[in-house]
C-alpha cells in the first residue's frame, strides 16, 4: 500500500505568537502548532498520549519542550517523546517555513 503525503499551508509566522500553542484543523486532524522563543515552529497532534488524553495546545512551552497542561508531562516537540519518568509519544508533523509561510506535511 502506497502512502501519500500532502503539504498544507497553515498561515504565516505572524499568525502564531511565540510560546503559545494554536490549534488548526488539517485534513480532519486537530493539530497543535507551537512557535518557540528561538523562532522554530513545531506541529504535533493535539492529543496527549496520557491514558486519559486531553488537548496539548494549551501546554506551557519551555525551549523545545511542552508541559502537558493536565498531567504536567514533559514532551519533546522535536521527537514527540514524553520525558522520563513518564512514557509515551505524541505524533509530530514535518514543518517547513518558506517566505514567512508555514507548511505542514501530512
Amino acid at each position: 500500500m502506497e502512502m501519500t503525503t500532502k503539504i498544507y499551508s497553515v498561515g504565516s509566522l505572524d499568525d502564531y505568537l511565540l510560546q503559545v500553542g494554536r490549534v488548526v484543523m488539517v485534513d480532519n486532524q486537530e493539530i497543535a502548532i507551537f512557535r518557540t522563543s528561538d523562532g522554530n515552529v513545531y506541529a504535533i497532534e493535539n492529543k496527549s498520549p496520557h491514558p486519559k488524553g486531553g488537548p496539548l495546545a494549551e501546554a506551557i512551552v519551555a525551549g523545545h519542550y511542552i508541559y502537558d497542561p493536565l498531567y504536567d508531562w514533559k514532551i519533546d516537540l522535536i521527537t514527540g517523546l514524553v520525558q522520563s519518568p513518564d512514557t509515551g509519544q505524541v505524533v509530530t508533523y514535518p514543518v517547513n517555513v518558506k517566505n514567512g509561510e508555514i507548511h505542514l506535511t501530512l
